[in-house]
Formats: C-alpha cells, structure tokens, sequence
C-alpha cells in the first residue's frame, strides 16, 4: 500500500491560498475572460500576446517536438505550434486513458491550426499515444497559476501537470536539453518564494505579454514520488496503474 506523506497536505493548503489570492487580483482587476478564474489555469487578458512574444524566441522556433496543456490561455499558443509545421502533443485530461496523450500532426490537418488547437477538437483529430510511444519533447509549455521568479509554479491544484512530467522525465523525453516554459498575465508572477514540494518543477522561462523572464534555477523533478500519491488516484490514472 502506498502511504501519500502527512506532510504534503500543509504545503497543498499553502498553495490554495496563494492560487485564492491570485485568482481575485485577475478578478479585481477584470483580467480574467470566461469562464472566469478560480477553479482554472485563468484565461488572462493578453493571452493571445504572450503567445506572440514566445513565438518570437529563437529557441521557440527551433523546436520540433511540442507538449502543451489543453487549457483556455494557451490556445494561441498550441496553435502557433501547428502553424508554424511542428509536432504537438496535448495530455488526455486527468490521464484517464491508456494512451494519457495525443499527438497533432501539422500536415494533413482538416481544419486551420486555431481550430485543430482547441482542446475538444485537439482531442478529436490528434491520435491517441502512450508514454513510449511520444518522441523526445523540444519545449513543455505548462498551466500556471502563479509563478515566482525562480521559476517555481502552482497549477490549479489537481496535481495533474506533476504526473504527466513525471512520467515523461522517467521516460527520457524530457531533460536538460527540454525547455519547460508558461505564459501568463503579468499579476500571476509573484514577488515571493512560493512553496514547493519534492515532486514540483519549475519553469524555465516565463513569458507576458510585455517580457520574457529567464529563471536562475532550473528543476527538473525527480520522476513520480509513489509515496506522494492516493491510492484513488493510482487506481484512476491507467498509466500509474500499470507501472505498480
């Protein structure tokens, strides 16, 4: 039996309060569009410019091998991938397929890259792949909902994003050579050193829609933490399952 550390549930409570706190300044603000912010990886006001301004980077244009997360915010995002003739992959929302991923071939695409991008139909013409069956990524681009200038994120909470690089650092597909990067609104990136637990990664660059940050600490995680897990969500995700 897996036994998921006591510890963790503090530093999950330090989390919320920090995603509670941004989620109302994009609220006050009114830089969160529909379907709204708490709850979500907000889709910020200025999406769409931060897609551009990451579009713009070298290191950007010269990736291959793509793997981008289905929410709102980085639509433009994952449909500057298809555009410009790279290889796209999205995960299954919750891993809850055999086959967690599918992959988004550019050519032959039925639909112009925006539309193929969205994350219903992404899931409807992309082909459904397992772990070992993806290519070795160029770029991870993540959902976050805050960020500090380390480079350490907070998603929205379902510990979903940790798993999938989980499972793809222990494959090999990603590593030093993998650039992992976000977009976000400038109130999402936080003048403070936000918690962070064994299994978390950090970005390596944070991109706005008026600059592009660097961050001084890459990490990378160690894998999947089997004593950081339930045993309800080995049981959910086929992908753990397996490997027990």
């Amino acid at each position: 039996m897996v036994v998921r550390d006591a510890g963790l549930d503090a530093v999950d409570a330090a989390k919320q309060a920090v995603r509670e706190r941004v989620w109302q300044a994009l609220r006050d603000a009114g830089a969160a569009r529909f379907p709204g912010a708490r709850g979500r990886i907000p889709n910020f006001t200025g999406a769409e410019a931060a897609a551009r301004l990451l579009d713009e980077q070298d290191w950007w244009r010269s990736a291959r091998t793509v793997k981008a997360n289905p929410d709102s915010p980085q639509l433009p995002v994952r449909a500057a991938v298809l555009d410009r003739g790279a290889l796209l992959y999205v995960a299954v929302p919750e891993l809850r397929e055999p086959r967690p991923f599918v992959r988004l071939e550019p050519a032959g695409l039925p639909v112009p890259p925006k539309r193929a991008a969205a994350k219903d139909r992404a899931l409807e013409l992309g082909t459904p792949v397992a772990v070992a069956e993806l290519d070795r990524l160029d770029v991870v681009v993540c959902g976050t909902v805050a960020v500090d200038r380390r480079g350490a994120r907070i998603g929205k909470g379902g510990g979903f994003a940790d798993l999938e690089f989980g499972l793809l650092v222990e494959a090999g597909l990603v590593d030093e050579r993998t650039t992992i990067a976000t977009t976000v609104h400038p109130l999402q990136v936080l003048d403070e050193e936000l918690p962070e637990t064994e299994h978390d990664f950090r970005v390596d660059v944070i991109v706005t829609p008026d600059e592009v940050l660097r961050t001084p600490e890459p990490r990378r995680g160690p894998g999947i933490l089997w004593h950081h897990l339930d045993e309800g969500k080995i049981r959910a995700i086929p992908a753990l399952a397996e490997r027990r």
